[in-house]
Formats: C-alpha cells, sequence, structure tokens
C-alpha cells in the first residue's frame, strides 16, 4: 500500500481550507484517510499553516511520500530538513 501525505480540500466555493492528511494513494483526494496530520488556510495573511511535527516524521520514517504542494510546505516549516539530518544520522 503505497501511502501519501496530501491535502484534502474542505471549505466552500472560493473559500478554499486545507487539511495536510496521510491517505491511501489510491484513496480520492476527499475521501478516505488514516490520519489527519494538520491543517493549511491559504485565506489569511500570511497563510496559516498547522503541522503535528513528530506525526510528521514518525510517517515520513514509515515510507509515507509527501505530494508536491505538501513538500513545499514542510520544507517551509523546516520538517523536511529535520527528516533528511536524521535519516543521514543512522
Amino acid at each position: 500500500m503505497a501511502v501519501k501525505i496530501r491535502l484534502r480540500l474542505m471549505g466552500t466555493k472560493k473559500r478554499p481550507f486545507y487539511r495536510v492528511v496521510v491517505a491511501d494513494s489510491r484513496a480520492r483526494r476527499d475521501g478516505a484517510f488514516i490520519e489527519e496530520v494538520g491543517y493549511y488556510n491559504p485565506l489569511t495573511e500570511p497563510a496559516e499553516v498547522k503541522l503535528n511535527e513528530e506525526d510528521i516524521l514518525s510517517w515520513l520514517s514509515k515510507g509515507a511520500q509527501p505530494t508536491d504542494t505538501t513538500r513545499n510546505l514542510l520544507s517551509q516549516a523546516g520538517i523536511m530538513k529535520k527528516f533528511h539530518e536524521s535519516k543521514l544520522q543512522k
């Protein structure tokens, strides 16, 4: 089972709000997910991002792959750097 860390669209028309979830890659965008690990609100200035760092690092170490947009959010939060550093220490 391929697991992805990706955005799940919430909110209404012209007022998007996203939840960062861990889901099977075969599941629909807004379908079933395994765990919610944060959220992203692009409407606020600056954009509001809240991520559960421990859970995300745990899923990354288990082999979950972030999508491109999610990878950018994780990089801005410094989580990808911590993951790569921990990978190099092993």
